[in-house]
């Protein structure tokens, strides 16, 4: 049997004609087999370790900790030695060609729900529409009661809401910021509120489960609904160009009285009829209406002295009208072939 100390002469012996045959390798192909010599299955200090059978166990522990030692200096001297070699290749065969064209980077850009919101934020802030935001989890107060939906009100059963529990919920608008601002404001009270909304919907090319909004209101003394037609008809002069027309239908919301969709001239076909106006040249893009005297009560303003409008419009269908998009769930993909196309 092999004495520790001839071990231990092994171990430096191996050391010293490894790292000078390290050291010599001109070429990777050399260099690798070198590594295999001394680091392979049936290299020198695989044998090394098979021997430590053969020693005490008082001895085992202090001659595998040089093997071990040695393992790890070889394969460093390996490393080192593979990225010279590897940095020499390189500045030998390296050409650089002045004259091909630079490579452009890459720009992140807005996603087009956020483009489509910027502006539409952008033109009533510039009619003198203050900015304000609320919760996107909101009470039942809030989203249903203090707009005059009544515990038992058909209109809730429209919301597709989600309950968190009972009196809480993801709001399915962005109008309890109206009743938000109301409270802690006296009129006048010119504000917009843009934010994400969710409703329990099937989702299909036409529908989602979250969107976005922008809900508007006004509150003054005198304002009529004269005020609330000048104001939209400018936004959407604004947004979609001085061509296109618009009409207001009667309709029915619970905090609006008297409560009016806006439509607008198909921007596909130019209200001639087409499959995304569905022949009748005209497309809905929001809902509007004078403010209900039961939100002023509800809120603390006396219904006698003032009145106001609000109205709410969806970004995704505005964005779907602006690009041509015939896809909701495109906006929620995260497909980059479609993103880098805005």
């Amino acid at each position: 049997m092999t004495s520790a100390t001839e071990f231990k002469k092994s171990v430096e012996q191996i050391r010293k004609e490894a790292l000078q045959e390290i050291k010599g390798a001109n070429e990777l192909g050399s260099l690798d087999q070198v590594r295999i010599k001394y680091l392979g299955r049936k290299g020198s200090i695989t044998s090394l370790l098979k021997g430590l059978k053969d020693f005490s166990e008082k001895e085992r522990p202090v001659l595998g900790q040089l093997s071990n030692q040695l393992k790890g200096n070889l394969e460093l001297a390996l490393s080192t030695r593979m990225k010279e070699l590897e940095v020499a290749v390189g500045q030998e065969g390296e050409f650089f060609d002045y004259t091909l064209p630079g490579r452009g980077g890459w720009q992140g850009k807005h996603h087009p729900i956020t483009q489509v919101n910027d502006r539409v934020t952008e033109i009533f802030y510039g009619m003198g529409f203050e900015i304000a935001r609320g919760p996107d989890v909101e009470t039942d107060y809030y989203n249903f009661s203090a707009l005059n939906f009544p515990p038992d009100h058909p209109a809730r059963d429209m919301q597709d809401t989600f309950y968190i529990k009972d009196d809480l919920l993801l709001r399915t608008h962005t109008s309890p910021v109206q009743v938000r601002v109301f409270e802690k404001r006296k009129p006048p009270v010119k504000i917009i509120a843009p934010g994400r909304c969710y409703r329990n919907e099937a989702i299909n090319a036409r529908s989602f489960c979250t969107f976005h909004q922008v809900e508007g209101f006004y509150v003054d003394t005198d304002v009529t609904f004269a005020d609330l037609k000048g104001v939209l008809s400018a936004f959407v002069w604004e947004l979609f160009g001085k061509d296109v027309s618009l009409r207001f239908r009667a309709s029915f919301f619970p905090f609006t009285e008297p409560s009016a969709e806006v439509d607008i001239s198909c921007v596909i076909c130019g209200g001639k009829g087409c499959g995304v106006c569905k022949q009748k040249g005209w497309l809905e893009i929001l809902g509007a209406g004078m403010i209900d005297p039961e939100v002023f009560k509800a809120v603390g303003y006396d219904p006698e002295v003032y009145s106001g409008y609000a109205f709410g419009l969806g970004i995704e269908r505005i964005a779907m009208l602006k690009y041509r998009i015939d896809d909701i769930r495109l906006f929620f993909e995260n497909d980059l072939r479609f993103l880098r196309q805005f």
